[in-house]
């Protein structure tokens, strides 16, 4: 019989293919290759004892190994898992599908620059000046209410002194983080994850690995305004916007929200 491959079976090819390589770049920035490399093997292994080889014995007890085996890959790696589909999802083009499907209108863009961008602005560009450290998330498409309950609820207007008294030197919340959701001030004082990424710059504290970490689990954007140096960062899709000025930091919100 004739060995023959059609469009199917070039599709199903191509889908393992890509599969395969999401997981290995999940894997690898998670430093976890090892273990995805020995799954491989396993894997291998048990299909060549089952389907090439029809070692009963054996194959049955790979089977249930496979079984359980994949309950506690769930377990262990479920924060690789959830970053894996937040990946999948934060792609361009389903961002664009969303956009399209339903796209902003320009009175809601106007409404968000003044009431939300512009407070947040002014006292990040205050608190700059006065080398005041300072650490704002702003939550999108992803909730941060496991965030939220790390810290003190204060659901307040935003507002440029609000913001500033916060994050005051001698404020109980000024080592936290701040939670922006829907236009208001929902918390205060909140423990983010923070990144284990060794990529990032020794000369960045805390804070900075705390926006980096939150920016991995979620699509949130995180702003730091560093207590040494006074300059301005945002974290947004695991990577850094360093030493922005008033306007870059204004044309970012702008555009991510």
């Amino acid at each position: 019989m004739p060995f023959t491959i059609g469009i199917k079976d070039i599709i199903d090819i191509f889908s393992v293919a890509l599969m395969l390589y999401y997981i290995y770049r999940l894997m690898k920035q998670s430093r976890s290759l090892n273990v995805f490399v020995g799954i491989m093997i396993f894997i291998i292994v048990w299909l060549f004892v089952s389907q090439v080889f029809e070692m009963r014995l054996l194959g049955a007890i790979l089977d249930k190994l496979v079984s359980v085996g994949v309950i506690a890959l769930i377990v262990i790696f479920q924060e690789d898992i959830r970053k894996f589909l937040y990946e999948l999802g934060g792609q361009k083009g389903f961002r664009r599908l969303v956009r399209w499907i339903k796209p902003a209108r320009k009175d809601d863009k106007k409404e968000v620059d003044k009431e939300t961008i512009m407070p947040i602005v002014l006292a990040c560009m205050s608190m700059s000046k006065k080398y005041v450290g300072a650490l704002i998330v702003i939550e999108r498409a992803v909730p941060l209410k496991d965030i939220i309950d790390t810290g003190e609820v204060i659901d307040a207007r935003i507002s440029q002194r609000l913001i500033e008294n916060i994050f005051f030197k001698n404020s109980p919340l000024h080592d936290g983080a701040m939670i922006i959701e829907n236009k208001r001030i929902v918390a205060a004082g909140c423990i983010l994850p923070v990144s284990h990424n060794l990529n990032i710059p020794k000369e960045l504290g805390l804070r900075h690995r705390a926006a980096m970490g939150i920016s991995q689990n979620s699509d949130a954007i995180a702003i730091v305004v560093s207590e040494e140096t006074g300059r301005i960062s945002v974290a947004m899709h695991g990577e850094f916007r360093l030493r922005l000025s008033a306007e870059e930091l204004e044309s970012i919100l702008t555009k991510e929200m």
